[in-house]
């Protein structure tokens, strides 16, 4: 059924089968305008057009693109007809998504590097903020405007208040140190450093690698689908705007 032709009236529960979904659960979107609203019937049943058929099939393929509250926002967008805030909305979305492969590209790189340096390079004593600054080739004042970007958390001395860094916070110094040379910013950087942290180590992290690709990908196509739904919606409400006749004004 093409939702850019006019077409038959549904019932909630002819929106809901399509989808596996509940009737509640199109009442549902309906109320938080997800859907257009509804006509009634003299007896007060909701009817839906193949418009509110082409809205329920977007939004249900912009929520594995772009998750639950931007695909809200998305509809609520389209629906009101403000199409300019609906794509910028995606456009987020895409941007997120390079920032992720980038952090991933990012991750790869350095895992390598980790991964293959000697277990014995890094010292088994907790270094101050003057050793693993000359340690590293930079200033302590670096490593305190790392840590105030969240990619590194040393420790306290209790009685001197000082700075340590034990062997993990070593490794994510170098792996920081590594990335700003290619040109990184720090933003992008506590996020690689999160990913490392998460996995306990660069070990398991690689081993996850692959998966964490496979669902960008997947992600990536997600977007690919909810595009053309969310087209096929735009293309209906162009063509009910147009099929709507002119009022012509009254005279006085």
């Amino acid at each position: 059924m093409n939702p850019r032709t006019a077409g038959p009236s549904y019932r909630p529960v002819d929106l809901a089968r399509e989808h596996g979904i509940s009737t509640q659960a199109v009442r549902n979107y309906e109320r938080d305008g997800v859907l257009p609203a509804a006509r009634r019937t003299p007896s007060g049943y909701r009817t839906y057009t193949p418009l509110h058929a082409a809205a329920l099939r977007a939004y249900l393929a912009l929520v594995p693109a772009y998750g639950y509250g931007v695909g809200v926002e998305i509809m609520r967008a389209a629906t009101r007809g403000d199409v300019d805030a609906a794509l910028r909305a995606v456009d987020h979305g895409h941007a997120q998504l390079l920032r992720d492969r980038e952090t991933l590209d990012a991750v790869e790189v350095t895992v390598g590097v980790l991964t293959a340096a000697p277990a014995g390079d890094r010292p088994d004593r907790p270094l101050t903020v003057g050793a693993l600054a000359h340690r590293l080739g930079v200033t302590p004042a670096t490593l305190r405007k790392w840590e105030r970007a969240g990619i590194l958390t040393p420790v306290r001395d209790r009685a001197t208040r000082q700075r340590l860094y034990g062997p993990d916070d070593v490794r994510d110094a170098e792996l920081a140190h590594l990335l700003r040379r290619g040109g990184y910013l720090l933003d992008h950087i506590a996020t690689v450093i999160r990913q490392v942290r998460a996995a306990d180590g660069p070990g398991p992290l690689a081993a996850s690698l692959d998966g964490w690709r496979q669902r960008l990908a997947t992600r990536g196509r997600a977007m690919l689908v909810a595009a053309a739904r969310l087209d096929d919606y735009l293309a209906a409400v162009e063509q009910r705007a147009d099929a709507e006749p002119e009022r012509t004004p009254q005279r006085r």
